[in-house]
């Protein structure tokens, strides 16, 4: 059997009005990415040979982003809003000549899996005219019935309001994701008429047509969690909650330890290699990497940072976008580190600032040290040489230079270069008063025996 083509278009049209929110639906994050953004890549894993987003006339920031993320993509507008046939109407010209299967995606329901998105073309590949994503929700409720025939294809898509009451005992329920026959689709959605209560165009009627054309219809089964629709905030913190347990569970698999998985929070990109060890209440932002025998500690925050094979974060580390820790490099607790390189094996134990810079292999910063990186117009980068060692509760005002080997004594305020293996003191020169504590002392007793 020849593999079908696809295309995809992905509906975003709607206002979203539930969220109460300025942005648009579809551009609310799950695991750090939009939603839309979550569709589009699982359409792109299928390789779509044309992919078209419907908007709203009311957003065209999601037609803007939809090109940022996929440059091939054509943007489609639907105005006003007719239903979902009618959206998919304005995406045609964008399907002009192409011959495959249609993917018909929501850019609000972002848990759709590449894999069961390949099942839909399958079916399609196989003969179907339309083949219909299918679940089984603890409570059908109001979702469209699917009705199946003898041989197990699909007959009919009943909706709910529409359906006597044995077709209401039907558990299998209407996703509203389907891949239909580009043939089909691109010579008969004209015929879906706008017959009922909304006056609206409903994708789900292609079935009908279908069959009433002597075309075979099928359904594929996905679980209920693929097809959860966001239509307010409390379905967003939904949507997170299964991500993230996805995330868990895929992490894991590859070879991680989660100390309690429960508490770790990833994004849609985190990536961790295996025997990695991450630890109670650890959050991974956008962009992070995460290299093999790894450890983050509790209560770490990582974002646009990687760490280096054997390297360890934490606990109460925060590694900000350009964080890089290289191998056996350590990051100790309440240290941050923004824009800077730690080199192999050096450390950073503790109540530490270090950002805009370069930390050199086997270097030792002490606790209390801060690059002094920013003079309130321009950012400027500390070097630090390959196994120097800066004291506790040092200052490093770049621009400056730390050589190979050389020492800082601790409570320093560095402001010019150090050279390789010398030692830089730059605090006053300690004196000391013969006597004056035990005067001191003296005096106060007194005072206080006459009070």
């Amino acid at each position: 059997m020849t593999e079908l083509k696809t295309a995809a278009v992905i509906l975003a049209a709607g206002h979203g009005t539930r969220m109460k929110s300025s942005r648009p639906k579809v551009m609310h994050e799950i695991g750090g990415r939009a939603m839309i953004a979550h569709v589009i890549d699982a359409a792109a894993e299928l390789a779509p040979e044309r992919m078209a987003v419907v908007i709203g006339d009311h957003a065209p920031a999601v037609g803007d982003f939809a090109k940022s993320i996929h440059d091939d993509i054509a943007v489609a507008i639907q105005s006003p809003p007719q239903g979902t046939a009618h959206a998919v109407m304005q995406a045609l010209p964008a399907l002009d000549g192409f011959s495959g299967a249609v993917l018909v995606l929501y850019a609000d329901t972002p848990l759709v899996r590449p894999q069961t998105l390949k099942s839909l073309v399958k079916e399609v590949e196989r003969g179907a005219a339309v083949a219909v994503l299918g679940f089984t929700p603890e409570t059908p409720g109001a979702y469209g019935r699917l009705k199946l025939d003898d041989n197990g294809a699909l007959a009919a898509i009943v909706e709910a309001k529409d359906a006597r009451p044995e077709e209401l005992a039907i558990t299998l329920c209407n996703s509203g994701v389907m891949a239909i026959d580009a043939a089909f689709l691109q010579t008969r959605l004209k015929d879906v008429g706008n017959d009922n209560a909304k006056g609206e165009y409903y994708l789900t009627d292609i079935v009908a047509l279908a069959r009433s054309n002597g075309k075979s219809c099928a359904v594929v089964k996905g679980e209920a969690d693929e097809v959860l629709g966001v239509n307010s905030r409390v379905e967003l913190s939904q949507a997170e909650a299964v991500f993230q347990e996805r995330m868990r569970i895929a992490a894991m698999e590859a070879g991680a330890t989660l100390a309690d998985p429960s508490t770790v929070y990833f994004s849609y990109d985190t990536r961790l290699g295996k025997d990695v060890c991450v630890g109670q209440h650890v959050v991974f932002g956008p962009g992070v990497t995460v290299a093999d025998n790894a450890q983050i500690k509790p209560f770490s925050h990582l974002e646009g940072a990687s760490v280096g094979e054997g390297a360890s974060a934490g606990p109460f580390a925060r590694l900000r976008p350009g964080a890089e820790l290289r191998q056996g490099a350590k990051v100790g607790n309440f240290v941050e580190i923004k824009k800077a390189v730690i080199g192999d094996g050096a450390k950073v134990s503790h109540l530490t600032y270090i950002g805009d810079a370069e930390v050199g292999a086997d270097a030792n910063i002490g606790a209390g040290t801060i690059t002094c990186n920013y003079d309130g117009y321009g950012k400027y980068r500390t070097i630090i040489g390959d196994g120097a060692f800066v004291g506790s509760n040092s200052s490093l005002v770049a621009p400056v230079t730390i050589g190979q080997g050389a020492y800082v004594g601790s409570g320093s305020v560095v402001t010019k270069d150090v050279a390789p293996g010398d030692l830089a003191i730059a605090r006053g020169r300690q004196t000391a008063i013969k006597g004056w504590a035990a005067r001191f002392h003296a005096k106060h007793k007194t005072s206080k025996k006459q009070d």
